[in-house]
């Protein structure tokens, strides 16, 4: 039998070496290694830029595929030739199509049915507008394309390929564009995902249609076989696998592994589910799709699956299916005034159609112009469902080349638009919420002790709880004064399908906190629940989830909207009590603290937790010695005023180490500035900054001193007024628990470890230092390890467990002059309900949530 000299050989799986004289790029293993380490550079690359423009990553991985294509790289024969030669296309496409699969049956477990059928009248009929509207805009340009530039195509599979193409929206891509802006609690954002998830299940029915009807059989009876097999193929998923799924999932238990067994019978269904559509004539993703919608999102099982699949799948299998489909696309098609006319009617058509049918129906429903035409844009989103769409349309040569190009290039424009619309049509203003108690310290101690405090803890993980919990119980004080205390949890959004999940479920569901192992939530939840109830203290968990570099703009939003006194911020590393060493590094924390000390609108402070969090304390055990160390300052006083107020509670003793210096002039002036570092003025009031470098991490940012143009005659005697209170006679019963030492150094850094070393202590509280005393100028030239706590705070966190064993306060004073303000911090235009809060406060002194919100100073 001849061989067909059209086809390319086949290449062997590996190669027997350089040294033998073979090259490893004629070899389909070591070709295909080279292939991904390319695809995953070139579009992890494009995303660092692409990022910062708020496009999601689906863009980078699709103009990245579009790059290795023959669009650009392709051009180079030799590239071609020996990176992506025609004979290595094969396994290529093959691993990707595995990867697809395994995407799209995670997609299916991001969708909830059980949603769908709660979304209300007004969300179906803009799904249905958002839908019918493209698509008969679609199936009319499908004909002006038909008959000049896709005359070859088969008319009917053409016309419907087209209308799924226009009519489609991207729901993971969207999910993630609304969680980045913040809309997925509004309004806008539930509708928009409700009409998206509508969209999502009929625009796969569509597609299984546009399928069948591409079928290539000689009867045309053929592609009434092939839908009617695919209604089978649902109707057997969803009666006969789905209350399979649903055993096997209910013997998933929280807190321990999910069998082996049922992960491998799972993923073995996934493909043999692929496999029955495939043989059906769909497509396998069809099938792995409808599989996930079958497996129930509740419990720990679904979660479960997406961590152990998400990883392999969306960062290693996925970007090839992209540079699959970049090495289809030519742009160079395009290359006519016809053509580029078709391509500006295309664009035109599906954003116009997307937009003005959701529009209509959005304001229709009373929805306001700016939400609806908002709205239009956001369901405009497309993305990697588009590119499925088209690639299928392009093995079953329903699309040609050049009808190809284009409507990549249309899928590219109407998703990397959908962000810069939303925020240009939302730009937010400005909302502030009148309050004046920003700070700890109040001008006078009556003011103190009238008022209300206001407190937002933010927990990052479960290791903070038990510390928050301490600390709190230790500011509550004797007399029970108000004290209200926000619990911010802060989950992290990233790209991975978990955490689309996580923030459905949390939209969906109203949990204060989500997360993948059940266990940790009811800790979480039950320690402040038991703490609330305990204690008599108002507590209030809330989650924020969005991305490192923008969480601290929730943080400062969450505290001027509650009108928080101080915010409590975790300390980005852990301690480990038994190596006595500083493990774990969570940099995204580390510059999330950073921009709050900048932004926040009240004072803040930093917990480095050295053995307060170990264990709970209740009310009536609760036993520490507390220090303060007060060298001078804005910070110092503030860092004063917390140990005052947790001197109020019997079971606290409080050490006040006032330090003074001998060896400094009294000046009314002093200068401490750094060689080659002062940095440009702040303002109009004069003020400049120093700097103090970090040694160990130049990402870490500087610690800026300000000293300039103050007064130290004021700021003495504010000194001494905010120290009145300690120097009281110890027969005064409301300073009983208030030990005053006041001591002449000449090293700031060695006193404060030498107070450190004291083994009674299990807290010491700090200031910042931003405006430090005259003693710190001979600070000037050091360098700090974690310039975010300051000089002594930095010292004393970096000192090993055998010489500092207690825990660490950082405060800084809020300070009007030196406040910068974050990004608005509300869309006026779209209504903002509450972030979903639980309240745990005891019977006896419970409180209305209005009387809540309306209590503050």
């Amino acid at each position: 039998m001849a061989t067909n000299s059209t086809c390319p050989a086949a290449m062997k799986a590996t190669s027997n070496g350089a040294w033998q004289g073979d090259n490893p790029l004629d070899f389909a293993l070591p070709l295909f290694i080279v292939q991904i380490c390319i695809v995953l550079f070139v579009t992890r690359a494009l995303a660092v830029p692409l990022n910062y423009l708020r496009q999601p990553r689906v863009i980078a991985e699709i103009v990245g595929g579009v790059l290795l294509g023959p669009s650009a790289l392709g051009k180079i024969g030799s590239y071609e030739q020996r990176i992506f030669p025609k004979k290595s296309l094969t396994l290529l496409e093959t691993v990707a199509d595995l990867g697809l699969l395994f995407f799209l049956f995670l997609v299916g477990l991001e969708l909830d049915l059980s949603s769908l059928r709660k979304t209300g009248r007004q969300a179906l009929s803009i799904a249905a507008a958002g839908i019918a509207l493209p698509f008969v805009a679609g199936v009319g340009v499908s004909v002006v394309l038909h008959n000049t530039i896709a005359a070859g195509a088969k008319f009917t599979p053409f016309l419907v390929f087209m209308g799924v193409a226009f009519s489609i929206t991207a729901f993971p891509v969207l999910a993630r564009i609304l969680a980045e802006r913040r809309l997925l609690t509004t309004d806008v954002g539930h509708i928009a995902m409700s009409a998206a998830a509508v969209n999502d299940v009929v625009a796969w029915v569509l597609l299984a249609l546009a399928v069948a009807l591409s079928a290539s059989g000689k009867s045309p009876l053929v592609a009434l076989y092939v839908l009617l097999c695919g209604i089978a193929f649902v109707i057997f998923v969803f009666t006969v696998v789905k209350p399979i799924m649903a055993k096997i999932a209910g013997e998933a238990v929280e807190n321990e592994p999910v069998s082996e067994m049922y992960v491998a019978v799972t993923l073995a269904a996934v493909l043999i589910s692929g496999f029955a559509t495939d043989s059906i004539g769909i497509h396998a993703i069809f099938g792995a799709f409808v599989f996930g919608l079958v497996i129930p999102k509740h419990g720990p099982f679904a979660a479960v699956l997406t961590e152990k699949i998400e990883d392999l799948v969306t960062v290693l299998f996925l970007p090839l299916y992209f540079a699959v489909s970049g090495l289809k696309t030519n742009i160079g098609a395009i290359n006519s005034a016809q053509s580029g006319g078709l391509l500006v009617l295309v664009i035109t058509v599906t954003c116009g159609g997307k937009v003005i049918g959701t529009f209509a129906a959005a304001y229709l429903n009373k929805m306001g112009w700016r939400k609806s035409i908002t709205l239009g844009f956001l369901m405009n989103t497309k993305g990697l469902v588009e590119l499925i769409v088209l690639n299928i349309g392009k093995d079953r040569k329903v699309l040609n080349d050049e009808t190809f190009a284009i409507m990549v290039i249309m899928a590219l424009f109407t998703t990397f638009i959908t962000t810069p619309m939303v925020m240009w049509l939302y730009k937010p203003a400005r909302n502030h919420v009148p309050y004046t108690r920003r700070t700890l310290q109040l001008s006078t101690q009556k003011d103190s002790a009238e008022s209300e405090l206001r407190l937002l803890s933010c927990i990052h993980g479960t290791s903070n709880v038990h510390a928050i919990i301490n600390l709190v119980e230790a500011i509550r004080g004797l007399r029970r004064r108000p004290l209200h205390m926000y619990v911010l949890h802060l989950l992290e959004l990233s790209e991975r399908p978990s955490s689309i999940m996580r923030v459905q479920k949390l939209r969906r569901e109203g949990r204060p906190f989500w997360g993948n192992e059940q266990s940790v939530i009811n800790n979480i939840v039950v320690s402040f629940e038991a703490f609330g109830q305990l204690s008599k203290v108002t507590v209030r968990p809330m989650t924020v989830i969005s991305r490192f570099d923008n969480m601290h703009e929730d943080i400062c939003m969450s505290a001027e909207e509650k009108r928080i006194t101080v915010i409590i911020l975790p300390f980005f590393k852990n301690f480990n009590p038994i190596t006595g060493m500083w493990e774990g590094h969570s940099s995204g924390l580390h510059q999330v603290t950073q921009k709050v000390l900048r932004h926040a609108p009240c004072s803040v402070g930093i917990l480095v937790d050295r053995g307060i969090g170990m264990k709970s304390s209740a009310s009536s055990s609760v036993d520490q010695n507390i220090a303060v160390l007060f060298f001078g300052g804005s910070d110092d006083r503030e860092a004063l005023a917390f140990g005052y107020r947790m001197a109020e509670h019997p079971g606290v003793r409080l050490w006040v180490f006032r330090f003074l210096s001998d060896e400094l002039p009294e000046t009314d002036r002093v200068s401490i500035a750094l060689p080659h570092q002062r940095l440009s003025n702040e303002g109009s009031g004069g003020i400049e900054r120093f700097s103090l470098s970090s040694k160990r991490s130049a990402t870490v940012g500087w610690f800026h001193f300000m000293a300039d143009n103050v007064d130290w005659t004021v700021e003495s005697k504010l000194d001494e007024e905010c120290l009145q209170p300690a120097k009281k006679n110890p027969d005064d019963k409301s300073s009983a628990q208030i030990i005053f030492e006041e001591k002449t150094i000449s090293d700031p850094l060695e006193a404060a470890l030498a107070v450190g070393k004291m083994a009674e202590l299990s807290l010491i509280i700090v200031g910042r230092g931003r405006k430090p005393a005259r003693l710190f100028s001979i600070l000037s030239g050091r360098q700090l390890e974690y310039p975010e706590l300051g000089p002594v705070g930095g010292v004393l966190t970096a000192a090993p467990l055998t010489d500092v064993r207690c825990s660490l306060l950082v405060v800084q004073q809020y300070d009007s002059l030196l406040h910068e303000s974050p990004l608005p911090s509300k869309v006026m235009d779209i209504q903002m309900p509450e972030i979903p809060v639980i309240s745990t406060s005891s019977p006896k002194t419970n409180v209305s949530d209005q009387q809540f919100e309306s209590s503050a100073v």
